[in-house]
């Protein structure tokens, strides 16, 4: 296989890729906001609308090329309830919907603990199994007509080839579902006699069949297309990661940055610090941080993030023009804190280098919470920003690799299918800076950011 069609549906935007395995190169086919919609029983996707659109995708898609599989890969925290007719039981809930936090009490009762599944108690919906126990509660003669609770990517699999399958990387997702160091469900999923609803679990990279026929009859696809299962997007970017040497660490970027450390020394995490244990696509266990970095730096730099000129990156380092977190305050490793500034940026550039400094020191005390160790390699969007990878190195101490804004999950997703024919272009790595002006701002943020820890 080597033309992948690859459907990323981020928390912001959806997207058709086409993915050349012959050479690693990803083009974008077409792309719409992954809107929310408010109205009905509570806010959720819009799973009609995405359904037209990638419909509309892979038909301009297979009217221009080859395509021998289509991959997928989603944000996590999602699930579709599936009818016995394969419609929807309820409509898919939006993770930052408040509801099931009327319900939180008696949650909290049932659910294991963060020692056992790594997965820590998060606010609203981005606990998955608080989400079912909610819907449960809340719609309970709905709640009965449920066939399967489909993670996100086995959802838009299920559309497309009519196979319904569970998979380890949404499940592992702080789910609260699975038990990543034993490879089974929580105690949560029988105490709540929900376990005949997730259908067979199956590796990321299965092959379900070919497509449906109707499918293939409104894309133009040709019928034996195939269809991968697909994975949550966080681990489509440590795909190209797994099985190379020694110890590193993968940062993945978009509406969340987040860490994950490959061969760290497995120590206890903080769970009341947003550390968790991911699962990746080969079913082992991903020490994780993560904080709202792309969606705090939109907020930042008001959606206008230029190049700052050497001169604005000097000025803000001089003066000392920081960002304290958090914008989203029940997120990242200072839960709690509150956001400020000190000092002000006089230019749009002055601005963006240090919305890009806060993002990279914030990321790297993600990185050392969980112990990594090696390299950084950075994925998504910001791999190309110059002043987030300077100061992150020089903040980790360790060399960082940025793989580039268009790189991540789409190609993790796509190798699902198979290597790569050619060798990933190699990216230079940025080392440490040296001078005074970058070790002294990192460390001047890092004490004002323990005074006003311990101050809390």
């Amino acid at each position: 296989m080597r033309h992948i069609a690859v459907i990323d549906i981020g928390k912001t935007n959806a997207k058709l890729l086409a993915v050349d395995l012959a050479s690693g190169a990803e083009t974008v086919v077409a792309k719409r906001p992954n809107a929310v919609l408010s109205g009905g029983l509570y806010p959720h996707y819009d799973i009609d609308g995405l359904w037209a659109f990638l419909m509309d995708a892979l038909r301009q898609l297979a009217a221009v090329q080859a395509v021998d599989a289509i991959s997928i890969t989603t944000h996590g925290a999602a699930a579709v309830l599936v009818d016995a007719h394969g419609g929807l039981a309820l409509p898919a809930l939006d993770y930052e919907h408040d509801g099931p936090e009327a319900v939180a009490e008696g949650y909290n009762v049932l659910r294991a603990d963060f020692a056992q599944t790594g997965s820590p108690r998060l606010p609203a919906g981005q606990n998955l199994g608080a989400q079912l126990y909610w819907q449960a509660q809340a719609f309970p003669e709905a709640f009965a007509t449920v066939r399967h609770v489909l993670t996100y990517p086995q959802y838009w699999a299920f559309r497309l080839s009519g196979v319904a399958v569970s998979e380890v990387t949404s499940l592992g997702c702080h789910s609260d579902l699975w038990v990543p160091f034993e490879a089974g469900f929580s105690g949560l999923v029988d105490r709540m006699g929900w376990r005949d609803l997730f259908p067979t679990v199956r590796p990321a990279a299965t092959v379900l069949g070919a497509i449906l026929p109707e499918v293939a009859l409104a894309t133009g696809l040709p019928a034996q297309t195939r269809m991968i299962s697909g994975l949550h997007d966080s681990n489509a970017s440590l795909v190209p990661y797994l099985g190379l040497e020694g110890p590193r660490a993968v940062v993945s970027t978009g509406t969340w940055m987040i860490a994950m450390a490959l061969g760290a020394a497995q120590g206890p995490l903080d769970g009341e610090r947003d550390l968790l244990v991911n699962v990746n696509a080969l079913g082992a266990a991903v020490p994780t941080a993560r904080f709202m970095g792309g969606r705090e730096f939109d907020t930042l730099t008001e959606g206008r993030a230029g190049v700052p000129d050497a001169a604005e990156v000097e000025a803000v380092l001089r003066r000392g023009v920081m960002v304290m977190p958090s914008l989203h305050p029940e997120t990242g490793p200072f839960p709690g804190l509150a956001f400020g500034w000190l000092g002000q940026p006089a230019t749009e550039g002055e601005r963006v280098a240090a919305a890009s400094f806060y993002a990279a020191l914030m990321g790297a005390e993600c990185l050392a919470l969980i112990g990594a160790k090696g390299p950084v390699h950075v994925e998504g969007p910001f791999g190309g920003n110059t002043a987030f990878v300077r100061m992150l190195a020089t903040a980790t101490g360790r060399a960082v690799i940025a793989a580039g804004q268009g790189a991540g999950t789409g190609l993790g997703a796509a190798l699902l299918a198979g290597p790569l024919e050619a060798a990933r272009a190699a990216t230079a790595a940025v080392m440490p800076e040296t001078g005074a002006l970058w070790l002294g701002y990192a460390a001047a943020w890092r004490v004002e950011v323990a005074r006003r820890w311990q101050a809390r």
